[in-house]
């Protein structure tokens, strides 16, 4: 197969959560165990820190990764969902692995796992802890992908934990209430390693119970007051609490024996879209009209975001937005001002919320818009009618926002 056939039959013929939900999600680390197993277990062959939370991990892993590459350390990087290009998934030291190696280890591997049935994020794990234990990285910052307990990633023995936060999403599968879904987000806390929550939402004592079970230190971010205030080039506002968190993450390490200076720190922090590729996070795609493209998709990160549109005063503002089916669409749409001008559209993936659906959400809560069956449609429509001094938000969705980027 070449590349193209390889990735059909990755997204075609595995089951995948990010298109289909719940029904590709398997609740049991089996798969991935045998996978590895078949591997030579390489998720033994490399140091690593994990990272859980409802919002923000994609942002810290980010964050983390790029820090260590101004430390001089060979990283790797594990991140999901991708946005354009499958290989986003699995960096090393900022670059995607190449084509080739994605066409070999499906080719080599295909027929062994074939009896195992792994879905694809099972699939996508095996390949990145393999080309980290080829590739001989120093460090690989792994974030987990659903919840932690059950999630493929948390086979590995980290050198420390990261939980940003907890919030409601994923509902369905990881709990109705904020004391469950901390509970599966603790579950990446392993025996006698360290644990940083950069915001417990509340939830202290799940965190500290299992910490202590496991004879784990904890540090909570949020009840600690730094010395030093840092800056990112990621400049959504729910990143202040990300950077606190990272930090955090970063002095722990040190104590570890990791060369971290206050000055790679620093530079990293600043350097993370250059030394990443990170996208889709308070994305500026252009400044007049100013142009935002953002990832947040959950109540939580969706009113920290449109808190942060409504300081800039803009004049009026055009909303391109979309949902997936497994949201509670009605109680996020509700955070946006009816006043703005909406542009509702459909990702092209069997888990976006159909056109129709959204529609009648929007009418029954009196937003008043057009609707568009793809996300593309949309956007041209709200470039030709956003004036100077105006803003075009697009998100809702990462498929949205994968669309338009």
């Amino acid at each position: 197969m070449n590349y193209k056939q390889t990735l059909e039959y990755l997204f075609k013929q595995l089951p995948m959560y990010q298109r289909q939900g719940e029904s590709a999600f398997k609740k049991d680390l089996t798969n991935t165990l045998s996978l590895c197993k078949i591997l030579g277990n390489p998720q033994e062959q490399f140091k690593s820190i994990h990272i859980a939370g409802t919002n923000g991990k994609g942002s810290s892993a980010h964050m983390l990764a790029s820090i260590f590459q101004e430390a001089g350390y060979k990283t790797g990087l594990y991140t999901s969902p991708h946005l354009k290009d499958f290989r986003e998934r699995i960096r090393i030291n900022g670059e995607m692995i190449s084509e080739k190696q994605v066409v070999e280890f499906v080719d080599t591997y295909d027929t062994q796992f074939v009896d195992i049935t792994p879905s694809f994020f099972e699939w996508t794990v095996a390949l990145a802890f393999h080309s980290f234990a080829e590739e001989k990285v120093d460090i690989a910052i792994i974030e987990t992908g659903l919840g932690g307990r059950l999630d493929s990633t948390n086979i590995i023995q980290p050198e420390l934990c990261l939980i940003t936060n907890i919030g409601f999403d994923h509902m369905d599968m990881l709990g109705n209430t904020l004391k469950e879904i901390a509970g599966e987000k603790a579950g990446i806390i392993k025996a006698k390693t360290p644990v940083i929550i950069s915001n417990h939402s509340g939830q202290k004592i799940v965190f500290e119970e299992k910490a202590e079970e496991l004879e784990s230190s904890i540090i909570f971010a949020n009840e600690i007051e730094l010395k030093y205030s840092f800056s990112s080039d990621l400049t959504g506002d729910y990143q202040k609490e990300n950077i606190k968190g990272v930090y955090i993450t970063c002095l722990e390490s040190m104590k570890l024996g990791w060369n971290l200076s206050q000055e790679a720190i620093k530079t990293g922090l600043l350097k993370v879209v250059k030394n990443t590729g990170i996208r889709g996070r308070w994305e500026i795609l252009k400044e007049n009209p100013l142009t935002i493209a953002d990832t947040a998709h959950n109540k939580e990160g969706l009113q920290i975001a449109l808190n942060q549109l409504k300081s800039l005063n803009a004049k009026s503002y055009h909303f391109v937005i979309g949902f997936v089916k497994d949201k509670k669409v009605a109680e996020v749409l509700q955070l946006f001002p009816k006043e703005a001008n909406y542009y509702f559209c459909q990702a092209s993936v069997p888990r976006a919320l159909p056109i129709t659906e959204l529609n009648s959400i929007a009418d029954s809560l009196g937003f008043k818009g057009r609707y568009f069956s793809t996300a593309k449609e949309a956007f041209s429509c709200a470039k030709i009618a956003c004036q100077e001094s105006e803003i075009v938000y697009v998100g809702g969705s990462n498929f949205v926002v994968a669309e338009i980027l």
